[in-house]
């Protein structure tokens, strides 16, 4: 990077980078496509990746992998992770390295961290940017990571992030169909290594994932953060059993699995003269992860809670519960779609935070029909109860401890 092109990045920190791309007349001496990709990089960084954000000359890879790397919450929590199973020191490899986010957090809990990846560019940033990061001993090696595999010597733990993106650029979400193929490369993942980690799209249904391992998977991590979904993490290695952990902003919760562990929730819930019966009691809506896992049957037994409905995923309760993975309201009003019972329901409420579960309209349907604006302090939840009727539960939000 030249002098030109560092006061260029430097002047235009905060700058639209599309309008920047578009601008005519190149400044003499800077690197246009380069400078657009660290301002981009810079500014998604502040976003995900805070930490590094505020080291001075870290190098940022073009979009692509700047937007398929893990955020910075994520990574942290996998770095966890891997220092639980592998209790600090050991090795670690990394066979699908990218722009490093993954490996950075976890090399520093092993005494010998090697990034494997095949684009002489990523490796190029990798080797600039590790030493900024504290980890100057890493090694970087440009190498296709299947055939790194086949040639390297044993590890603690082996970092698999398959690409899920095709030929032509398409996403895609198959274990099968993502390069590489880690169901192909099983065995000789367990061969090489006491643990295989593998990151997975949030998109795959976790229960078939696990089956086509093969037996071989250990942990199951869903991984939420901001109420999103990120990733879905597996991990292979020796033993029996098989945890799964719902991870949603750092609070896990976790279950041995069985099949009655996931399965779907009582046929109804405890609402007596429903809908009415349901005002004062306590609702509570699981977080994205716990709806990821589906283990609706375990929520009722270890909480005392009852399904609303089998499908309509949202429980209660007579008395408050301590420790649910999700948010907490108490119905304050209910209310059948007859115009009486909304107009009754809904009275002196101009906007609020609508939200559908198994229901037969969308939010934006729902709102037009209430003519209901957005935000506040109201929550509503328009859903289905076990007999089939449509009811809306006006609730406030109860902060949980």
């Amino acid at each position: 990077m030249n002098e030109e092109t560092l006061a260029f990045i430097k002047a235009n920190a905060g700058a639209d980078v599309r309008r920047l791309a578009l601008q005519a007349g190149r400044p003499a001496g800077v690197d246009i496509p380069f400078a657009l990709d660290q301002i981009a990089g810079r500014q998604a960084a502040r976003r995900k990746l805070p930490s590094w954000a505020a080291v001075e000359g870290l190098v940022y890879p073009p979009h692509l992998s700047m937007e398929q790397c893990s955020g910075e919450a994520a990574a942290r929590y996998k770095a966890g992770v891997a220092r639980r199973l592998c209790g600090g020191g050991g090795r670690l490899v990394d066979i699908t390295g990218g722009f490093g986010v993954d490996f950075a957090f976890m090399a520093g809990s092993f005494a010998e961290a090697t990034y494997v990846e095949r684009q002489g560019l990523l490796c190029d940033i990798a080797r600039h940017n590790l030493p900024l990061l504290g980890l100057g001993g890493a090694v970087v090696v440009c190498a296709d990571g299947t055939e790194y595999l086949g040639r390297m010597e044993p590890a603690d733990m082996v970092y698999v992030d398959p690409a899920r993106r095709d030929a032509a650029g398409g996403r895609t979400f198959a274990i099968g169909d993502c390069t590489p193929d880690v169901g192909a490369l099983r065995r000789e993942l367990l061969l090489k290594a006491r643990w295989v980690m593998v990151k997975l799209s949030p998109m795959l249904d976790w229960r078939k994932a696990v089956a086509d391992m093969g037996g071989s998977v250990r942990e199951v991590h869903i991984v939420s953060v901001g109420g999103e979904c990120k990733e879905l993490l597996l991990v292979m290695g020796e033993g029996g059993g098989l945890a799964v952990h719902c991870v949603n902003d750092g609070h896990d919760f976790a279950f041995e699995y069985d099949v009655a562990a996931v399965a779907g929730g009582a046929a109804g819930g405890d609402g007596g003269d429903v809908p009415g019966g349901l005002a004062g009691m306590w609702l509570y809506e699981p977080n994205a992860s716990v709806m990821k896992a589906g283990c609706f049957g375990l929520l009722e037994r270890r909480f005392g809670v009852r399904a609303l409905a089998r499908d309509s995923h949202l429980f209660a309760s007579r008395e408050p519960v301590a420790g649910f993975p999700g948010r907490a309201f108490v119905v304050e009003r209910a209310t059948t779609m007859n115009k009486r019972g909304l107009k009754a329901a809904l009275q002196g409420i101009g906007r609020a935070n609508v939200a559908v579960r198994n229901f037969p309209m969308t939010v934006d349907g729902l709102r037009r029909r209430l003519k209901m604006g957005e935000g506040g302090s109201v929550y509503i939840f328009a859903t289905t109860l076990a007999d089939r009727t449509h009811v809306l539960l006006v609730c406030s939000k109860v902060s949980q401890s």
